[in-house]
């Protein structure tokens, strides 16, 4: 079963998520030239971490704010608005990679509650689901190639020359994050819900820790997106391009294969009935919906002037499920604590133990593969 298409649609502000019109309409109005009070709000179905708005001015321009969540925060480098603002403007103002504009960073609580920014809103498609079926398969095909190729290019940005120095580390980036999700995750597993019941631990957060560090991949650095995958990018109203890359909240100077893997790890994941992720493992090539993997991280690797097989490249692809489960876990917890922002959150919520346990079976795999028994 393929996921719901919500793409750009939006439903009435959930209770708990409203705006103050009251201050947010003279701030905007002060803050973006050609803004006309009074505003509509909307909120956007997807988008499971930062409540995320569309706005309608008086002239009935649309624009699109993203705001931290309301309440007291389970990391202090989550749901980082300023972040995304920073990279954004200096993305769209100092490179060719497809972004959003971005109009204003509020830093003010007391205006909407908590910080915010306002961007433009991209009229295009967003597909939930990865196999793109609603596409003849051509367009299906030239969609991927167009995502892959948007990779490349935010990829070979040189971060410092667009003002990104210090965004994130140069180098180390796969180990930093290993010890960060864990450390993250532990604090997640603590938190209670209203009946005091834990969230509880991710399965073999220990064991998939251990494992990394016997496989890790070589060390490379690019600025990464961080959560990089078809429906956080919009593609053009009728044209196989994407003309935006959405949600940067994850975004740091890291490993590219990190955003590489987050894309294509659907193709890792066993196809079955119901399956509410989208796998594609198991399907023979020639029945494939959307071009093999091998196809796209070939492109990949040309586009980017690197060798092609990638090295260790299964690393990739479990620490991908590992950083997923945590997030998942993260949505978890703040259902827990009734923080969640998505209509959805349940569902993905309910999700953590099956995306660990495939990075578990990659492990596992990856280590027959390579026992001394395996090579007799």
């Amino acid at each position: 079963m393929a996921p719901k298409e919500h793409g750009q649609s939006t439903t009435n502000v959930r209770k708990g998520y409203q705006l103050d019109s009251s201050k947010l309409d003279p701030y905007l109005t002060k803050s973006i030239s050609g803004f006309a009070a009074p505003v509509k709000v909307s909120q956007f179905k997807l988008g499971q971490s930062n409540p995320t708005y569309l706005l309608t001015d008086a002239n009935n321009t649309r624009y699109v704010l993203r705001k931290k969540p309301a309440g007291t925060l389970l990391s202090s480098t989550a749901h980082a608005v300023e972040r995304e603002y920073r990279i954004l403007k200096a993305l769209g103002e100092k490179s060719d990679v497809p972004v959003p504009k971005v109009y204003t960073l509020c830093e003010d609580s007391s205006i909407i509650g908590t910080p915010f920014y306002v961007m433009e809103f991209l009229q295009g498609r967003i597909f939930s689901d990865v196999t793109l079926k609603k596409l003849p398969f051509e367009e299906r095909r030239l969609c991927w190639i167009s995502a892959i190729d948007t990779l490349a290019k935010l990829h070979k940005v040189d971060y410092v020359a667009v003002g990104l120095e210090g965004y994130g580390k140069p180098s180390g980036f796969y180990p930093r994050q290993i010890a960060s999700l864990s450390k993250v995750s532990a604090a997640q597993a603590a938190v209670k819900d209203a009946d005091g019941k834990e969230v509880g631990p991710i399965p073999g957060m220990e064991e998939l820790a251990a494992w990394f560090k016997k496989y890790e991949v070589k060390d490379s650095t690019s600025i990464v997106h961080g959560d990089y995958k078809m429906d956080n990018l919009v593609f053009h109203p009728t044209e196989p391009r994407v003309i935006g890359i959405l949600d940067w909240e994850l975004s740091t100077i890291g490993h590219p294969f990190s955003d590489l893997a987050n894309l294509v790890n659907p193709y890792y994941v066993p196809a079955m009935d119901g399956n509410p992720i989208g796998g594609l493992k198991g399907i023979p090539e020639k029945d494939l919906p959307i071009p093999p993997v091998d196809v796209l991280l070939e492109r990949y690797c040309q586009q980017t002037s690197r060798p092609f097989p990638i090295e260790n490249w299964m690393f990739c692809i479990a620490f991908s499920f590992f950083r997923l489960a945590v997030i998942l876990h993260g949505i978890k917890a703040r259902v827990a604590r009734g923080q969640a922002s998505s209509a959805e959150a349940m569902v993905y919520a309910a999700l953590v133990d099956s995306v660990a346990e495939l990075a578990m079976d990659i492990a596992h795999e990856e280590e027959a593969k390579n026992s001394p028994k395996s090579k007799l």
